[in-house]
């Protein structure tokens, strides 16, 4: 089959190659077609290493598809269920399973270590151990949440990441409440999901921030009040707020420098929710005194910070409401052959959302 591999860390571009095969299928594993999956700027930070991930790698983990094949003891699919891939399952069992925190499980984390494809020459591992850059994939079954029939792969695609975490960051961690303001730094597929789960929980201001005029031009179509470039960030603080800080800062980005402003731009007493990942070697810094004295809550979000599979169908409920726009989210259609011509998309700023339509 074909598949798109990094043979090293730190290539900029794919190889696109039809000897791979998913391997791995038994019990408690299921196939999966791919039909369509995102390219997420998580994908190129495993790339280039600011996210470990051993290589060779197949990129990708925001597909859907359907299931091909169902191994034994697994309940609850079937051949031809329609699903998206949730990258990081929880366990059930672990004290962040037990203690409600199911996005905390590191059951889904421990199977990035275990390759999942393999080529004449050796394995391949699937990145955060999905890789949907590829036909088919085989995955522990709970990685496969059914969708509805009127949900397409595309949209479902989005939801099994981008659109969870950007949601979840503002419904879940940072909890926006009404008549509010937020700012959010970075605008792009997941920016662009904070926004409109600032708007639904019905912030007054949201002021988006981005270098890209396009990506601040479609923040605005999808509900920032206004939508600024760096530069011109404290200006908008001193204009909105009175120079008194945001009430909800998002840090969507994943750089210590965006963070440091995300923090100077949150009023005190006010929320930094951080939801960019990071380098292991890029530090944030804050001293003792403002920590304590301007009593900002700083709130990381990983995965949206709550149960996915609820996240999911509150993200279907909403799309099907029209309170979120997510096929809007898709600026740019591509063939798996066409993979690195999605990457430079993104490198540039000029997509929101590619789907890669397998």
């Amino acid at each position: 089959m074909r598949a798109a591999v990094l043979h090293e860390t730190g290539q900029d571009r794919l190889d696109v190659l039809d000897d791979v095969e998913a391997m791995g299928f038994g019990p408690g594993k299921v196939r999966i077609r791919i039909r369509a999956t995102g390219l997420c700027h998580s994908d190129l930070s495993a790339m280039n290493g600011v996210l470990p991930q051993p290589a060779p790698f197949v990129p990708g983990h925001e597909g859907a598809g359907e299931i091909l094949d169902v191994g034994d003891r697994v309940g609850g699919l079937r051949q031809g269920d329609r699903v998206l891939m949730c990258w990081l399952p929880a366990c059930g069992g672990c004290p962040s399973c037990k203690r409600g925190q199911t996005h905390l499980c590191l059951a889904g984390f421990m199977n990035a270590g275990t390759p999942n494809f393999r080529r004449p020459g050796g394995e391949v591992f699937g990145f955060a151990g999905t890789g949907t850059f590829a036909e088919e994939v085989v995955v522990a079954a709970d990685c496969a949440v059914p969708i509805p029939d009127d949900v397409p792969y595309e949209i479902a695609a989005l939801i099994g990441c981008g659109v969870t975490t950007g949601l979840g960051a503002a419904l879940n961690t940072a909890k926006v409440e009404a008549a509010s303001s937020v700012a959010v730094i970075g605008c792009g597929g997941v920016g662009i999901s904070v926004i409109q789960g600032a708007r639904a929980c019905g912030a007054a201001q949201i002021i988006a921030v981005d270098p890209v005029a396009a990506r601040r031009e479609a923040a605005l179509r999808f509900g920032a009040t206004e939508a600024v470039a760096p530069d011109e960030l404290a200006d908008a603080k001193a204009r909105i707020t009175g120079g008194e800080g945001f009430d909800y800062v998002f840090e969507v980005v994943g750089k210590s420098a965006t963070t440091r402003t995300a923090y100077e731009t949150t009023r005190r007493g006010g929320t930094l929710c951080v939801v960019g990942a990071g380098a292991l070697d890029d530090t944030f810094q804050v001293n003792m005194f403002e920590l304590f004295f301007d009593e900002k809550r700083i709130l990381p979000s990983l995965y949206g910070g709550g149960d996915v599979l609820r996240s999911y169908e509150r993200a279907i409920a909403l799309w099907r409401a029209g309170r979120i726009d997510l096929e809007g989210l898709i600026t740019h259609r591509v063939r798996l052959a066409e993979i690195n011509d999605a990457l430079d998309q993104m490198r540039s700023g000029t997509s929101l959302r590619t789907c890669i339509e397998i």
